[in-house]
């Protein structure tokens, strides 16, 4: 159970107050519990006309024990109840008190549960919040080795399971030891020969529920991994549904998340019955220690050998019976613990997650940028193989420089490096003369502006998207924006005008839509740096050229990175860069390098036919 602690010490510190809360009413519980048994000793002795001593009160001032005087003067004023109100009004006080003691105690228990709640509750707020935040803050790299589905897994069905398990068995956690110990300290002082049997028999059942216990977990893990591929196969159909029908793959995919979902039920059922197995074993177990006690202290009475009196000896049994309860909902409690402690194990996977890039201990800090970029003998690998190789470029502020190249070649990556997506092998990138690790990733990232071929689009309004990486923003600057984009006309003539909701990733909107609006996002951040990957390479030829007019009015007076593959678009660029395996093997001009006749001319020549 140390990582169950561990959570508590973890999660718990906020919400101490209501913890604080819940142990006083559970312990006041606890204690209102045996004082309300106690009246069953009276009354027994009543009908069954065990007790019939004369009691006067005593003081512990006259050398007696505290235990002494109470039961004295408990069975005194009973008596006084007797002589005034005659056997059967006596019996009716005490049945009285019996439920005025019960309602207090229900009350105590109700309060205790009341006030652990809101930890409860805000534990998984709180784990939830820690997830999403983490999930944000981490490098690119991470998701690129992760499923998503997986993540989403983790996010919902995991946190799901911690809440179900761990969080629901915090009552029964807190309030059952209590109970426990309270009791126990009362069975040991009516009869602590007795208890130490008890005690010597507990450990053991306890020992056989601690056995299912471990199992159950390494099950839940397991289950909890299988349900991640599930929640990956669905985020994969649900996301390349259009190529599963035009290649007639459904058959194919049924079959796949059939075998998997087969797979997720055998664990999900070996994982229920071993937890269901918990109650009906804590019971029977419960009941056969109750059956040895019941024997072992009958036996001692019976045969003469024992200061214990009858009426002791069945409030010591109800006592002792009340634990089993708390017991059985304590083993039941640590099953689920167990279960659920198999998915904060996954979660943690995500929390304790290492980010490899981290703003630097002193940080530059830079108001404004000129926009000046050097690569410098730039060398990256997204694993053993190396992507980039010694590239170094020089772009001065202001200047237009386009990447050109076959697939896999380097291109986005080495726009990737600049906003720190991930961070170099060896070499160096600076902008202005700073290198970049120096400075605030944030910051660094603050000055630059990305329109990619996909339009990566939140479903929410045309006003929220476009003002979606700028703190504060006027209806009038969102428009002037989206008129150089030339997304106005198209925003004013939907039913909301800019206040109408997109869809999911902008499904509403035609593919040269989406993209002027991503481009309306930029132009409105107004950075002084640009990179744009492949941003109309997905388009048709009408949409191509409004789109190129907004880029056209966008990287006025920036530093621009364009990604492309249709030359067409960057025959106007200041510097063209060809790469081929990692290296820049050209760079110049358009003509200059169509004068050289090498890699350029070959893939100009290639995209005329």
């Amino acid at each position: 159970m140390n990582d169950f602690f561990k959570i508590i010490k973890r999660f718990v510190p906020p919400y101490k107050k209501y913890l604080a809360l819940n142990i006083i009413f559970n312990i006041l519980a606890a204690f209102l519990t045996l004082f309300s048994f106690a009246f069953i000793v009276p009354i027994l002795e009543m009908l069954f006309g065990i007790e019939e001593m004369a009691y006067t009160p005593m003081h512990t001032g006259d050398g007696n024990s505290l235990k002494d005087v109470a039961i004295n003067n408990f069975y005194y004023y009973t008596q006084l109840m007797i002589t005034d109100w005659g056997p059967s009004g006596a019996l009716a006080g005490l049945a009285a008190m019996l439920v005025f003691m019960t309602a207090l105690k229900t009350g105590a228990t109700y309060l205790s549960s009341y006030f652990i709640i809101p930890m409860r509750s805000g534990i998984v707020r709180d784990i939830r919040n820690y997830m999403y935040n983490k999930i944000v803050s981490l490098p690119i790299s991470f998701f690129t080795d992760s499923r998503k589905g997986d993540v989403m897994a983790r996010m919902t069905g995991d946190v799901a399971e911690i809440e179900n398990s761990i969080m629901s068995s915090l009552d029964m956690f807190f309030k059952n030891p209590i109970m426990i110990i309270v009791c126990l300290t009362m069975m040991i002082t009516i009869s602590w020969q007795l208890t130490v049997f008890v005690l010597i028999l507990l450990p053991l059942a306890g020992l056989v529920m601690g056995r299912v216990g471990k199992r159950l977990k390494r099950q839940s893990l397991e289950a909890q991994n299988q349900w991640g591929l599930l929640m990956s196969n669905i985020e994969e159909t649900l996301g390349g549904l259009r190529i599963i029908k035009a290649f007639n793959a459904e058959h194919k995919v049924r079959s796949r998340f059939k075998r998997e979902n087969q797979k997720f039920y055998k664990i999900s059922n070996r994982i229920a019955r071993r937890q269901s197995l918990a109650h009906p074993m804590s019971e029977f177990l419960g009941t056969f220690t109750i059956a040895i006690v019941l024997w072992f202290g009958g036996t001692l009475i019976l045969v003469g050998n024992y200061s214990l009196d009858a009426g002791f000896f069945i409030y010591y049994m109800v006592i002792f019976y009340s634990i089993i309860n708390p017991a059985k909902e304590l083993s039941k409690a640590v099953y689920s613990i167990q279960k659920g402690l198999a998915s904060m194990e996954r979660v943690d996977r995500i929390l304790n997650a290492q980010n490899p890039i981290k703003d630097p201990a002193e940080p530059k800090k830079i108001d404004r940028l000129e926009g000046t970029i050097d690569y410098n003998d730039v060398t990256f690998s997204y694993g053993t193989m190396p992507v980039l190789k010694d590239v170094s470029l020089h772009i001065p502020a202001g200047a237009t420089v386009a990447i050109v190249g076959q697939s896999g070649s380097g291109k986005s990556t080495l726009a990737d490096l600049l906003p720190r997506f991930y961070d170099i092998d060896k070499g160096s990138i600076a902008i202005d003369g700073i290198n970049v690790k120096d400075m605030k990733v944030k910051d660094l990232r603050s000055f630059m502006g990305n329109v990619n071929q996909e339009a990566i689009l939140f479903n929410d309004t045309f006003y929220n998207n476009i003002t979606f990486g700028v703190e504060e923003a006027s209806m009038e600057k969102v428009i002037e924006a989206a008129k150089i984009a030339n997304a106005h006309d198209f925003i004013m003539a939907s039913e909301n005008g800019y206040d109408t909701n997109i869809g999911d990733r902008g499904c509403r909107l035609s593919g040269g839509q989406r993209q002027r609006i991503s481009i309306a996002r930029a132009i409105l951040k107004n950075p002084p740096i640009l990179i744009l990957d492949e941003a109309t390479s997905a388009l048709d030829s009408e949409n191509e050229k409004l789109v190129q007019s907004a880029l056209d009015r966008l990287m006025k007076d920036r530093t621009t990175i364009v990604i492309a593959h249709r030359l067409s678009t960057i025959k106007n660029a200041d510097i063209i860069c060809v790469m081929h395996d990692g290296r820049i093997v050209e760079a110049g001009g358009h003509d200059e390098l169509i004068a050289k006749n090498g890699y350029y001319k070959r893939l100009v020549d290639m995209q005329k036919f």
